[in-house]
């Protein structure tokens, strides 16, 4: 890859993967036209990378008021992480039901790159992100005279479940439907912006774990041959950096928009990605 490249798919990645407008979606694409193969091992390794820049963007952002409201006392650290795992467990119910289905029983005997090559289908994409846009929007349009509700179990579970479902999906976002399925329980948006994000720092590093697993056990030792991985080292740091900052810009944009009630414009965008999307596919075919 080029530096063009690595810089171009960063800013796609940290700015996407923070907005509610699904990076995968977008870095897919973006790979796509650029030439790149979205299913290649080395692409795999770098987007991992991108995915840990990202992490390391969300604990700087939220660091001082999760320190604040997570941390000041024991009931509060305690209360939290109760809802963490709850949610989580939902997630990882729900998620890994939902792949195993896909993967082994509707997809059986399949090999692993055309279940890759499904979920990079173009159409399941603009699915998802039509989808994520009508949620972001219906959410966004919601009014609620009543006052803000605190986020209890119920409310985690909720939310934990949504971002179940999505989890397999690419073109779906995460931070799109947990904060939408909170704007629709009515929990105060900077507390649901908090937790949202707190999920997503939990729930990154097994991805990442997941996919260097399969990267490995479909790759072989074919990454050590061939030098793979030192031939990407030097890209990837790169790209974690530039992903890092581009996702701390991302999540003030994110926070802007979510506090001056602008949220449903994320769905807007949603519903025309998933058309340029499909348009895209088109012209490069």
């Amino acid at each position: 890859m080029t530096f063009l490249q690595i810089l171009i798919l960063a800013i796609v990645q940290g700015v996407c993967e923070l907005l509610p407008v699904s990076s995968s979606a977008h870095v897919i694409l973006a790979e796509k036209m650029m030439g790149l193969n979205p299913t290649a091992p080395q692409m795999t390794l770098f987007l991992v990378m991108l995915h840990t820049g990202t992490m390391f963007a969300v604990i700087v952002y939220f660091w001082k008021s999760w320190r604040e409201r997570y941390f000041s006392s024991w009931p509060a650290f305690w209360r939290i992480v109760k809802q963490v795992v709850l949610a989580t467990a939902f997630t990882g119910v729900i998620g890994l039901a939902l792949m195993f289905l896909i993967e082994r029983v509707i997809l059986r005997g399949a090999k692993h790159s055309d279940v890759e090559q499904l979920f990079g289908n173009v159409y399941i994409i603009a699915s998802g992100l039509a989808a994520a846009g009508i949620m972001i929007i219906l959410s966004g349009k919601r009014q609620s005279y009543a006052p803000p509700q605190s986020l209890d179990n119920r409310a985690s579970a909720w939310i934990g479940a949504i971002q179940g479902l999505c989890l397999p999906f690419r073109g779906f976002s995460r931070s799109g439907s947990t904060i939408s399925m909170g704007l629709f329980l009515g929990i105060d948006k900077a507390r649901l912006e908090e937790f949202s994000f707190a999920l997503a720092v939990v729930l990154t590093p097994p991805v990442i774990l997941r996919e260097v697993y399969r990267l490995v056990k479909h790759s072989g030792s074919s990454l050590a041959l061939n030098g793979t991985f030192y031939t990407l080292a030097w890209p990837s740091l790169v790209g974690m950096v530039f992903s890092f900052l581009a996702g701390l810009v991302a999540l003030k944009w994110l926070s802007q928009w979510l506090e001056h009630g602008r949220w449903h414009l994320f769905g807007y965008y949603c519903l025309f990605a998933s058309v340029a999307v499909l348009a895209i596919n088109q012209v490069l075919h």
